[in-house]
């Protein structure tokens, strides 16, 4: 028993006395004293990047506005006109080149082609109405039972092609591929006319030929008037309406058959 009590002793023994603990916190209480009255009597702000009060924050400069009410200056006020800016931008529509106005004009020309065409709104690249006539006419022959939609673009796309080199060697003003495209698309209209009735009777006899002619007679010349008007070709409108009547043929023969 003696022995582990000497163990126990020796093992806990160290030479840490409570005097060394008061003198060391003492020793730091007069350092810190010194640090506090060095700091008073030099007067030195913090650092910037340092935590600063916001007594010192609100001494240093002071806040003029009130609340939910800030102070203007020149440069927020020269901001403030972007905002009325908006109130002058046009409609969307407008900026897209999308108007309601001219596709109905350029609607009314096709279907009547004994109206004059006006060559400053045909002159314009407008494919709102093609896209819109070119899916028309491949819902309804979808209906008929026949899936030609590839059938339908790739043709539009071949034809828009050939007529611009067409018009481009025929005439002496150039013609851009967006206002072939346009008027070709806004005169195959006819075509879904065709292409409709399709849907509730057959086109193989005979009656469904004769209509059929028709419709490209329709479609080419409005087509070749258009042409005539916006290039300036008088006298020309035959040699336009044959390739014209070439291309709508295609989409006869796709309606028909």
């Amino acid at each position: 028993m003696s022995n582990f009590e000497q163990f126990h002793f020796d093992f806990y023994q160290s030479n840490y006395t409570i005097d060394d603990q008061e003198e060391g916190c003492n020793s730091y209480e007069s350092n810190e004293n010194l640090f506090g009255s060095t700091k008073s009597q030099t007067g030195e702000q913090p650092p910037a990047g340092a935590f600063a009060p916001s007594d010192m924050l609100l001494s240093s400069k002071s806040y003029t506005g009130q609340i939910l009410q800030p102070t203007s200056s020149p440069d927020t006020l020269s901001h403030l006109g972007y905002a009325d800016g908006f109130d002058e931008e046009p409609p969307l529509l407008e900026e897209l080149g999308i108007n309601f106005e001219h596709i109905w004009q350029k609607t009314l020309t096709v279907l009547n082609p004994m109206k004059p065409a006006d060559g400053s709104i045909m002159n314009e690249t407008d494919l709102t109405g093609p896209i819109i006539f070119c899916l028309a006419l491949g819902a309804t022959l979808l209906l008929a039972g026949k899936v030609h939609f590839g059938y339908v673009y790739g043709m539009s796309a071949i034809g828009c092609l050939v007529m611009h080199a067409l018009l481009n060697l025929m005439s002496d003003l150039g013609v851009s591929h967006g206002c072939v495209a346009s008027v070709l698309g806004y005169c195959l209209l006819p075509m879904v006319i065709l292409s409709s009735s399709a849907v509730v009777f057959s086109l193989q006899g005979i009656p469904g030929i004769l209509f059929a002619l028709f419709i490209i007679g329709w479609c080419s010349l409005s087509a070749s008037k258009i042409f005539t008007s916006a290039l300036a070709m008088e006298g020309q409108q035959l040699l336009i309406a044959y390739p014209c009547a070439l291309l709508y043929g295609l989409f006869a023969l796709l309606t028909v058959f």
